[in-house]
């Protein structure tokens, strides 16, 4: 897996007891689309993209690339997950030189309140757990993202510090293998 270290991908299909954790595919198109578009889920990370733009510029088959789950309820997706190496030029870093592996998401807002999200990412976590034992992960969010500050508590990860960063306060945290284990 180009980034995160050596694992293949994709992965084979990771489930849940409600949900299945995959590698995107050509019928995910669209809700990729709504997903950019969506102005409750931009709130937090720029602003929702134009529909037209996505359009043009999503791929046949879009997010195909190491560490992106799709997160599929009912064989439709609902969201993703990403795992990847945070940049080292970004504030908030657990080790001497960053490159941590970093968990992203994104959830259609007709799956929030459901518990979806708490129980991919653990899955996810799980699965990097295993790929590659010991290594922390860590999660930045604004502060005033309050269901996402909910869920990294959920998770296990615990605060190592804030920063001011897209113009607001970011909240940094780490989740660490051998310290915790997720729950779904």
């Amino acid at each position: 897996m180009a980034g995160l270290g050596p694992a293949d991908w994709p992965p084979a299909p990771a489930g849940t007891e409600r949900l299945v954790l995959r590698a995107s595919e050509a019928r995910d198109r669209a809700a990729f689309i709504d997903l950019f578009a969506s102005p409750e889920v931009g709130a937090y990370i720029g602003g929702p993209r134009p529909c037209d733009e996505l359009e043009r510029v999503v791929p046949e088959v879009p997010g195909r690339r190491p560490g992106l789950f799709v997160v599929e309820l009912g064989e439709a997706m609902i969201g993703m997950i990403t795992l990847d190496r945070r940049d080292a030029e970004r504030p908030g870093h657990v080790r001497p030189g960053g490159g941590e592996a970093e968990l992203g998401y994104l959830f259609l807002p007709e799956a929030w309140g459901r518990g979806y999200a708490a129980e991919a990412c653990a899955a996810a976590l799980r699965w990097f757990a295993d790929t590659l034992p010991g290594e922390p992960v860590v999660l930045c969010t604004r502060v005033d993202n309050e269901r996402a500050m909910r869920l990294a508590a959920k998770l296990g990860f615990t605060q190592v510090e804030r920063f001011e960063e897209y113009g607001g306060e970011q909240w940094f945290g780490v989740w660490s293998p051998s310290r915790a284990t997720p729950s779904g």
